[in-house]
């Protein structure tokens, strides 16, 4: 009797944690920056979509943010690690080109596209190919007005990708927005002025019961528990997603895919 009582909740428990891979959690930020002048920028952020668990469509995608106001799309890694799933990827990115973003499409990759190993590089052409813009350790500027906004994408420091020298070289003063995966880099970045630094990797524990336990491995910000939301390190501002898809078995339990609209202003 009581296996069975033990073997009934651990499917209901799985029937629930699955069905929240379903559910995204549309969230709005609203932050204020020291700089004069800046009309309101929409930026809207996606991370960790991982092609092999996913459960929302492009479709749902679509549905979920039509209407919105976007200036800025940044995507922060962690898309697929098989090939195959490429063109399973550029749907979704296809999505976000018909939202007509302003300014562009920015992407940097995670731990995970790495998995590619040489053929990242076909990875990165496919999304180019579309208009997207791939940033590894470099940087773009775009300006807004009287506003230069330096758009700088950090490659992923977990898997010792991270230059920021490189990174940072040549930008104009303005307001430095910091794309990266591995949010850990922040605590590496006392030399590097950001305004705001968007990141994901650690998918909100996607397992997090009591505490997640299971991500102590993923660095310092984990092992403080720090591994979702908006966060300040040094008194500047810096952004974690909870992430689209899942990783290893496509459950969720206490933590929801997310899908972020980030307002800057003045």
């Amino acid at each position: 009797m009581i296996w069975f009582i033990l073997i009934a909740t651990l499917i209901l428990l799985y029937y629930h944690a699955h069905k929240n891979t379903y559910h995204p959690e549309f969230r709005e930020v609203h932050l204020n920056i020291n700089h004069k002048d800046l009309k309101p920028l929409h930026i809207l952020h996606l991370s960790d979509l991982h092609m092999e668990n996913i459960s929302i469509t492009p479709e749902q995608l679509s549905q979920q943010l039509k209407g919105q106001k976007i200036d800025i799309i940044a995507l922060t890694g962690d898309y697929l690690e098989r090939i195959k799933n490429i063109d399973k990827f550029l749907d979704y990115l296809k999505v976000l080109h018909h939202l007509k973003p302003k300014y562009g499409i920015y992407v940097v990759f995670g731990n995970h596209d790495y998995l590619l190993r040489e053929k990242i590089n076909i990875f990165q052409e496919a999304i180019e190919k579309t208009g997207a813009v791939v940033l590894r350790n470099e940087n773009r500027t775009i300006q807004i007005g009287n506003q230069t906004i330096n758009i700088i994408g950090i490659d992923d420091f977990s898997t010792k990708r991270s230059d920021l020298k490189r990174s940072f070289d040549g930008i104009k003063s303005g307001i430095n927005l910091v794309l990266t995966h591995d949010p850990n880099v922040v605590l590496h970045m006392a030399d590097y002025s950001f305004d705001y630094l968007l990141s994901g990797h650690f998918h909100g524990g996607q397992i997090h019961w009591p505490k997640p336990y299971h991500l102590v491995k993923m660095g310092k910000l984990a092992r403080q528990n720090i591994i979702k939301g908006l966060h300040f390190h040094q008194e500047r501002a810096f952004y974690i997603s909870e992430g689209l898809g899942q990783t290893g078995i496509n459950i969720r339990l206490r933590s929801k895919p997310e899908i972020t609209l980030h307002t800057l202003s003045s």
